[in-house]
């Protein structure tokens, strides 16, 4: 190691190593998490996700194609990541996975389209319970795809789902089966969201991830717009430019929400939505699931937060 000049003086030594532990204890300082911050980010979140709800019954009430919808909410991805685009030029899109984006960009479109889809069919609480099946299937699926070591208290939450998704949509019971399907559907083609961002990040920046996404859902979708098209009024457009520019900010506030919190302590929070779905839902359009839907959903709900935190802690 290079030594400093042999005339220094002791004190200038003290005074750099003061420095150096002054700065050491400061970065501690700032990286201890907020777990405060980062809930009411995660509770953001979810309230811009039931927004979102909203703004589909909203769109589809209104005559308005899930196609021309799907297209707004990938337009709004790429017009957040535009500045990045901007400021790097063409290199953002630089990847030696070319593949592994296009299947990332591709699980997104498919999962957008299910799941807006669902909500043309089925009621907003049981479009938005069966969509938290989503961290069971992944659960299924990581440790065959991604090797990881899946330990018993995920799958006991993945076990409770699966009883639960069984219990709403018993024979017999009064849900869309169609519906539920494309809600389950979104549900597993989630997991190919999350299974391929975890290969991407050992390798990708989060930049070139977000712009690949963006890039491949509009350009994915559009040709299906296109043969789509209805004419639009100007309430419409209106709308379609608030979903886009509305929506792509769950994904920010999320990770922002990681960022300043512990994963285990502000993951719960994500759950808010239910809540407010399930009330929107019933005071503007007087829907209420029955008896065993209630049961069934508790169920999946109380899986899913089983898997989730049990997630948390393990990273």
């Amino acid at each position: 190691m290079r030594q400093g000049p042999a005339s220094a003086h002791p004190a200038a030594h003290a005074s750099r190593d003061t420095r150096k532990v002054n700065a050491a204890n400061e970065i501690v300082l700032n990286t201890k998490p907020d777990n405060l911050r980062g809930a009411a980010l995660m509770a953001a979140a979810a309230l811009i996700f039931a927004l979102e709800l909203l703004f589909i019954r909203w769109m589809s009430e209104r005559g308005i194609p899930t196609e021309v919808q799907v297209t707004a909410r990938a337009a709004g991805q790429l017009v957040w990541v535009a500045p990045t685009i901007l400021a790097t030029g063409l290199a953002v899109f630089r990847t030696k996975r070319p593949a592994l984006h296009l299947l990332r960009g591709g699980s997104s479109l498919l999962t957008w389209a299910l799941y807006y889809f669902s909500f043309t069919r089925l009621d907003l609480a049981t479009g938005t319970v069966l969509s938290f099946t989503n961290v069971m299937f992944t659960t299924m699926l990581a440790g065959v795809l991604l090797g990881e070591r899946v330990d018993r208290w995920r799958w006991t939450g993945t076990i409770v789902g699966l009883v639960g998704i069984a219990v709403m949509l018993r024979p017999g019971a009064q849900v869309d089966a169609i519906g539920a399907m494309a809600a389950i559907g979104a549900a597993i083609a989630w997991c190919g969201i999350t299974v391929t961002s975890r290969m991407l990040t050992t390798t990708e920046s989060t930049r070139t991830v977000l712009a690949w996404v963006g890039l491949v859902t509009f350009t994915g979708v559009l040709p299906f717009a296109i043969h789509a098209w209805v004419p639009l009024n100007l309430g419409d457009v209106g709308l379609l430019l608030l979903v886009a520019a509305v929506c792509p900010g769950i994904i920010f506030l999320a990770t922002e929400a990681l960022r300043h919190g512990e994963a285990s302590a502000i993951a719960p929070f994500q759950y808010l939505r239910i809540i407010v779905v399930a009330a929107a839902g019933w005071i503007l359009y007087g829907e209420v699931p029955d008896l065993f839907g209630w049961i069934g959903a508790a169920i999946i709900l109380g899986g899913a937060m089983v898997v989730t935190i049990a997630e948390a802690r393990r990273r």
